[in-house]
């Protein structure tokens, strides 16, 4: 057919010769001139097919040509051809030619084959017929999704192949396995899977996430319970090749499993449990290539699914795989997750009932299990009062487990609640090519009897999830697959959260989590659990929010029994080695990697959290909380994160504060303080205010308190700069509305601390000290002689200056120039620091003595000479110091009239000389290695020292002798000295 494509704005109108194949019901060849590359067919084959479906009136049918061929006598025939040369004479004349040819060739090859080919009559009955796929075009759009590398949104486009390859086998498309084989060969030949095994760098998440879907629909299309035996054989030599490939991607990521087989496939003989280091890693593929050994042929499995009406009521063989439970209804035991594989083969081969007939079953297999546990612990409990079972079966969770049983049966339950009858028995009878299986004795009940009274799919789907959610299982290895049973617990629980509870859930949530808490070792709630156990807070979290309107006795229960994180306590039970499975007979002595603790303790911080929120206004409860906190928490960031959420809900605007949550924030915040006190914390500055600030909510007894234990939860700086500081601020007075005595009492506590702070670290401390007890005179005098004691010894001139300059400020000169004095003693300024930041202080301290008078000056003078060696800050002093009279302004403020100090005598001349000396040693240093761009800089420094040289009676003729000194000196330096002499002669 010819297909137009009408014109649009930009593009004109455009004509396609389209032709489709047909045999027995399937397309099987498509071909289109528009030229569209696609794996999918493209709109003008779909508009023909479409036409054709539709008006099929309008397609005309014809015998194949062969057969109208046939009926022509020789005339008719010369006629056809010619006629047919003619209109297409351009296009098939070489041919037609070629053909003439030969036919007339007596030995030619088209003579020796009896009749010719007709491409209108269609296959023989053996030929194989299957839809049109078009190969090339699935492995060149694979590789093209591949190289972009989940960028361009390729990692969707790949799922949405992944999903076309399910919606081919639900059809029963014998392409489905076609195209999965070509995406396979596509992956297994991208080159990055070499380069990340050479580099040993893990795939990224959502590359991984690719391949598990991978392996698990090989699972799906191996477990087809109709394929023949030839296509299994087939699909497992396509799979082991693959396997074999070095770099096939291991099951659990980077890490070789430490598991044996464990899907029950293979017969565990004496090799099961060799050792691990030997034993081959399993693949993607792996669980496929072992459910090629899996069959349908199970007579009891037949029964179960495909009928709602096989019961047993005489069958009383209680044993543990029992095919019938005590009420007469089939069981299913197998390896759990090969069982849910079964399950999904099922559903996505397009028999749903059956899927949900062998569901069903196991949920009920499990529910029976469940209840056999608990049994058994409470016998073993009677028996062994004094021992601590720890023993466990599951090496292997089913929450994050690549087959995702628990996912499995609870979207194929969920599916049901959805679907009406009609059209699950829409599809064709599932015996319809299994042939009869052999009857077992039976008896008839309609199928919801497989379902308790007020039971439904739905409760049946919330009550596995719930089961598999709690279920104790060993945390896995590898970072990899830690992540995945974090995010299918979540996914997992997210699902639950969109289902309402109603009454009969509820019934279904506290029958779990009884059996949760009282099932020991079957259970991640139980009494005592692994070291290595799964957490559980995730699934506490949404349980204890569920249960909270309805039972909070249990809500509670729950919540604190999972508050644990036994890997990181020190002393965790080991376990009972004598039991059987017990887990550490099984898995090697190792320390634990857990790569994502992280999101494990900020898990359990979140619940620690609800509950808070949970137990305001209950102070039973919230000491329980508090506890539980208290001894299951080991990070200072996430107890710290609950004490301010505590702090939060405790002073919410809308009602008074609840004191009881305000005293566990702050009880919180006091451990923070002591468990970060001797490490480093970059949080610590903010955390030691807001815990002021909470002290201050809860009153003021405890702010007293933390001042008088200050040296057990801060640092003394922390303690005399934030924490003593606040408490004495107006805005603490006026928020506690404290009276005068009370004040006191506090200041008193404030100035204690201050001191003690002084003593401990002067450096840091002296001066918030002294501002700490400025009201006190005894106090003041304390931290002042404190601080003259450590200034010997361990303050620096910085410290010192500041403190000198503070007791200027408040009165004291005398105080302040004794503490200058001292400063001065550790200063050492040389002769090129003419930017130091102490000059200033410098200058300040030589102002102040000059101030005080001849006498304070005349002591500074010697210590000033002794430490500073730079030529401009002592001619800056110099200056200074002959401008006005010293202690010109007296103590009490009266004026002094004295006359200007001379620079012939002492102090000022010491200084002097010591100033000139400087200038000499700066210029004959900046001399051995000056550059010309530095010259005219030089000159002017000269200048300045002319200046100072001069002040002395005979400077002028210092000045020419050291010019002249320098001029020989540095008779080398040609430029310069020229300079020289034309500035200064």
């Amino acid at each position: 057919g010819t297909v137009t494509e009408p014109a649009i704005q930009s593009e004109p109108e455009t004509v396609c010769n389209v032709a489709i194949s047909f045999d027995r019901c399937k397309i099987t060849s498509v071909t289109c001139s528009c030229g569209n590359k696609d794996i999918f067919y493209c709109a003008h084959v779909v508009a023909l097919s479409l036409y054709r479906i539709r008006k099929p009136d309008q397609v005309k049918l014809h015998l194949p040509i062969s057969e109208t061929l046939f009926q022509m006598n020789r005339d008719q025939l010369q006629k056809f051809v010619q006629y047919l040369i003619t209109v297409h004479h351009t296009e098939v004349l070489p041919t037609a030619q070629k053909l003439a040819d030969e036919i007339l060739s007596q030995n030619s090859e088209i003579n020796q084959v009896h009749g010719a080919p007709d491409p209108t009559a269609g296959a023989s009955i053996d030929d194989e017929n299957c839809w049109h796929l078009d190969e090339e075009q699935v492995q060149e759009q694979v590789k093209l999704f591949l190289s972009q590398g989940g960028y361009h949104g390729s990692g969707k486009q790949l799922n949405l192949l992944f999903a076309k390859v399910r919606e081919m086998l639900k059809m029963r498309d014998s392409n489905g396995a076609r195209m999965l084989t070509l995406i396979t060969e596509q992956f297994m030949a991208d080159p990055r899977l070499s380069l990340w095994r050479q580099q040993g760098t893990a795939m990224t998440d959502k590359y991984r996430q690719l391949w598990d879907e991978l392996g698990a629909l090989w699972m799906c299309i191996v477990l087809n319970p109709h394929c023949k035996l030839e296509q299994k054989a087939s699909w497992l030599k396509q799979l082991k090749k693959w396997n074999s490939v070095d770099v096939c991607p291991w099951e659990d990521g980077n890490h070789g499993s430490e598991l044996p087989n464990l899907t029950n496939a293979l017969p565990q003989g004496a090799n099961a449990n060799q050792d691990s280091s030997n034993r081959p890693h399993r693949t993607v593929f792996t669980r496929a290539i072992e459910a090629c050994d899996l069959h349908w042929q199970d007579s009891h499995l037949q029964h179960i699914i495909n009928s709602d009406l096989y019961t047993n009521y005489c069958y009383h063989d209680d044993t543990e795989n029992s095919l019938f439970d005590s009420r007469g209804w089939p069981l299913w035991h197998e390896h759990v997750p090969t069982a849910c594989a079964r399950v999904d083969a099922l559903r996505s081969h397009g028999y749903p009932r059956e899927a949900l007939r062998l569901a069903i079953a196991i949920v009920n297999t499990l529910r029976r299990q469940q209840q056999k546990q608990l049994e058994m612990f409470r016998t073993q409990k009677k028996e062994l009062p004094h021992k601590s079972i720890t023993s466990i079966t599951n090496l292997e969770g089913w929450v994050g487990h690549p087959l995702d049983p628990v996912g499995t049966l609870f979207s194929s339950l969920m599916e049901a609640c959805r679907i009406d009858d009609e059209n699950l028995s829409g599809f064709s009878d599932f015996t319809e090519n299994m042939g009869q299986c052999k009857s077992l004795e039976y008896q008839h009940l309609p199928a919801h009897k497989f379902l308790e009274e007020g039971e439904s799919y739905l409760t049946l789907a919330v009550e596995v999830a719930l089961i598999g959610l709690g279920q104790q299982r060993i945390m896995p290895d590898g970072l990899y697959t830690q992540e995945k049973v974090c995010r299918n617990e979540e996914q997992l629980i997210s699902k639950l959260q969109e289902i309402e509870l109603d009454d009969t859930l509820v019934k279904i949530f506290r029958k779990q989590a009884v059996f949760l808490l009282e099932a020991g070792p079957y259970s991640g709630l139980g009494e005592i659990i692994h070291r290595e156990s799964v957490p559980m807070h995730t699934f506490a979290k949404y349980l204890f929010t569920s249960l909270l309107p309805h039972d909070a006795e249990l809500a509670y229960k729950i919540a604190l029994r999972a508050m644990r994180l036994l890997v990181l306590e020190s002393t965790a039970p080991s376990g009972d080695l004598t039991r059987p499975h017990h887990i550490a007979s099984v898995v090697p002595n190792r320390y634990p990697r857990w790569f994502t603790l992280s999101h494990i303790e900020s898990q359990q911080c979140e619940l620690a959290s609800t509950m808070l929120t949970a137990a305001k206004g209950d102070v039973r409860r919230l000491e329980t909380v508090l506890e539980s906190i208290q001894k299951n928490i080991h990070s200072s960031s996430h107890i710290f994160k609950l004490a301010q959420d505590a702090f939060k809900i405790a002073t919410l605007m809308d009602s008074l504060p609840d004191i009881t949550l305000l005293k566990v924030s702050l009880e919180l915040g006091l451990q923070v303080m002591r468990m970060t006190l001797s490490t480093l914390n970059w949080r610590r500055r903010e955390m030691v205010r807001w815990l002021v600030t909470c002290a201050t909510e809860v009153g003021v007894y405890a702010l007293d308190s933390i001042m008088q234990t200050w040296f057990t939860l801060f640092t003394p700086t922390e303690a005399t700069s934030i924490v003593a500081t606040t408490v004495m601020s107006n805005s603490t007075i006026v928020r506690l509305h404290l009276d005068c005595h009370q004040q006191e009492k506090l200041a008193s506590s404030a100035r204690t601390l201050a001191l003690q702070c002084a003593m401990k670290d002067p450096q840091n401390c002296a001066l918030s000290a002294l501002t700490l007890c400025e009201k006190d005179h005894i106090a003041f005098e304390t931290a002042y002689q404190i601080v003259l004691d450590a200034a010997t010894t361990g303050m620096s001139y910085t410290q010192l200056f500041t403190i000198a300059r503070y007791m200027e400020h408040r009165g004291y000169p005398m105080r302040a120039y004794k503490l200058a004095t001292l400063a001065m003693t550790h200063l050492n300024l040389s002769y090129n620091q003419d930017t130091h930041p102490a000059i200033n202080d410098v200058l300040w301290a030589c102002a102040l003595s000059h101030s005080l008078g001849k006498n304070e000056l005349a002591a500074i003078i010697p210590l000033v000479v002794k430490s500073v060696k730079c030529a401009t800050v002592l001619s800056d002093i110099l200056r200074r110091c002959t401008l006005t009279t010293p202690g010109m302004v007296g103590l009490h403020g009266r004026r002094n009239s004295g006359k200007l100090m001379s620079l012939d005598k002492a102090p000022l001349r010491q200084l002097l000389d010591a100033t000139i000396g400087a200038y000499i040693n700066t210029t004959h240093s900046r001399l051995t290695h000056i550059s010309p761009r530095h010259y005219s800089e030089f000159i002017e420094f000269l200048s300045k020292a002319r200046e100072t040289f001069l002040m002395a009676h005979d400077g002028h003729i210092q000045f020419t002798q050291f010019i002249d000194n320098l001029k020989q000196i540095y008779k080398g330096k040609k430029k310069l000295m020229m300079l020289v002499r034309e500035r200064f002669g």
